[in-house]
């Protein structure tokens, strides 16, 4: 079962980060990770990918790292486009290599309550099967231009 995050949650998360790590990200621009990765980019945010197997390629103006122990610099959050088995290794190095981590997202589909323990008890925030563009679209304004209704206020009288 999916746990509840409140749209304030989301919000600040969003808000506040500024360097983003997607691991199993696809060089292929038909795959939800590739443009996961585009948008987020276009939103300003350094999107830094990672795959072992599209490693010194380019995406997006970023070199693809092999890992997250490659990336020099700091990272605050980590994205994981990866089967749930696959999390608590993810989840470790991410710990290990980034002191001043703020975030672990899960995208749609990806949970794991272990290594969700695990970062929460060293004091990450760990978001599970959601996507960070769509809720970026939906708390700031995109999606109601489609006519979705989000269930977010914007305007009061």
């Amino acid at each position: 079962m999916s746990e509840a995050y409140s749209d304030a949650e989301l919000r600040r998360i969003l808000t506040q980060t500024r360097n983003i790590a997607i691991v199993g990200v696809s060089l292929n621009p038909v795959r939800p990770s590739s443009y996961v990765a585009r948008y987020l980019a276009l939103k300003g945010f350094r999107v830094i990918p990672v795959n072992p197997g599209h490693a010194g390629k380019v995406l997006n103006g970023e070199t693809v790292r092999a890992s997250l122990s490659e990336i020099d610099g700091p990272v605050d959050m980590v994205d994981i486009f990866r089967r749930p088995e696959a999390v608590p290794p993810i989840v470790d190095e991410a710990l290990e290599a980034f002191p001043d981590l703020r975030t672990i997202w899960m995208q749609i589909g990806v949970e794991h309550a272990e290594a969700a323990a695990t970062a929460r008890a060293r004091g990450v925030t760990v978001i599970m099967n959601r996507c960070p563009k769509i809720e970026y679209q939906r708390l700031f304004g995109e999606l109601r231009m489609g006519g979705f209704n989000t269930g977010v206020i914007s305007s009061k009288l």
